[in-house]
């Protein structure tokens, strides 16, 4: 282990971690999270960025430097309340110079002024706009972090039932699958979690669900019906209070019978690869997703 994750994780926990257990108002954290990640991500040299939109919805492109091979769909992490295309643009940019896909981020609605399911909602829109701009399912890459890992895992599992086709594979780093927060690693976490303090979660839960039912597969996708999955990738810290969702996550992929990788790093930060600027493991991690992402396009024909 690197000793800059030693630092980080020291970094998150005492700064951090207290700020988001302070925190009351979702305007300041939005632009606390804006300019943290100006300053701690900038994509790779020479990466080329536009904006566009999908059917709409305001989104960033980002573009290989050469022929891309397929789209990734990334859903941006931020508890449902913040975050957005920008504090994710180096992430998915460092994923487009790895992979040779093109990425598109859409920026779906947020809570309290949006809530559910605004943001399952836009995240169908998108998929549907790549759909009717002419790129075949099985050119999509779905993913995303956190909020935005569960997004994407709650839209493969509602696609069957829309007459919708399946994009080629999923992945979802620290993916946030169940927001009735019945993990046992919630708890047995709480105080190992270098950044997520889990006593708030019942107010974030708040602020998006607004009394709908936390069970709802569209919010909390470990509850949906996953038998028709693609191909899925999860990534998870060995600390964090998301822990057992995805481990949970995995199990019912295999009990299912669908091909699921779920790599469980150690004492890493909640979405670490959101700090590859700084965090060795981070783009050890964007590297080997793109490797496995390479690998599902090489076994269904596609180069």
């Amino acid at each position: 282990m690197s000793w800059q994750r030693f630092v980080l994780n020291r970094l998150l926990r005492w700064i951090e971690k207290p700020a988001l257990a302070r925190a009351d108002e979702p305007l300041e954290l939005r632009r606390r999270f804006e300019n943290r990640m100006r300053r701690w991500a900038r994509p790779p040299p020479g990466s080329r960025l536009s904006r566009g939109d999908l059917a709409g919805l305001p989104a960033l492109r980002i573009d290989p430097a050469w022929q891309a091979e397929g789209v990734i769909l990334y859903l941006h992490g931020g508890a449902y309340i913040l975050g957005s295309p920008d504090t994710h643009a180096a992430l998915a940019a460092n994923l487009v110079r790895r992979s040779g896909m093109r990425a598109w981020l859409p920026a779906y609605r947020l809570a309290p002024e949006h809530a559910f399911p605004a943001a399952f909602d836009d995240a169908l829109t998108a998929y549907r706009a790549l759909l009717d701009a002419g790129t075949t399912p099985e050119r999509i890459i779905l993913g995303g972090d956190s909020a935005g890992g569960g997004l994407a895992l709650a839209l493969i599992a509602a696609l069957p039932a829309r007459s919708l086709p399946l994009p080629r594979a999923v992945f979802a780093f620290s993916p946030l699958a169940d927001m009735s927060f019945s993990g046992k690693s919630f708890r047995g976490n709480a105080r190992a979690e270098a950044m997520l303090p889990a006593g708030r979660a019942a107010d974030m839960a708040r602020l998006y669900l607004q009394g709908h039912d936390p069970c709802d597969p569209r919010a909390s996708p470990l509850f949906a019906d996953l038998a028709a999955a693609p191909p899925v990738w999860l990534s998870v810290g060995d600390t964090e209070i998301l822990l057992d969702d995805a481990r949970r996550l995995e199990c019912r992929l295999r009990a299912a019978g669908r091909e699921v990788e779920l790599h469980i790093g150690r004492d890493l930060p909640h979405a670490w690869p959101l700090f590859h600027g700084v965090l060795p493991e981070a783009g050890a991690t964007l590297a080997r997703l793109a490797r496995w992402i390479r690998r599902q396009y090489a076994s269904s024909g596609d180069s």
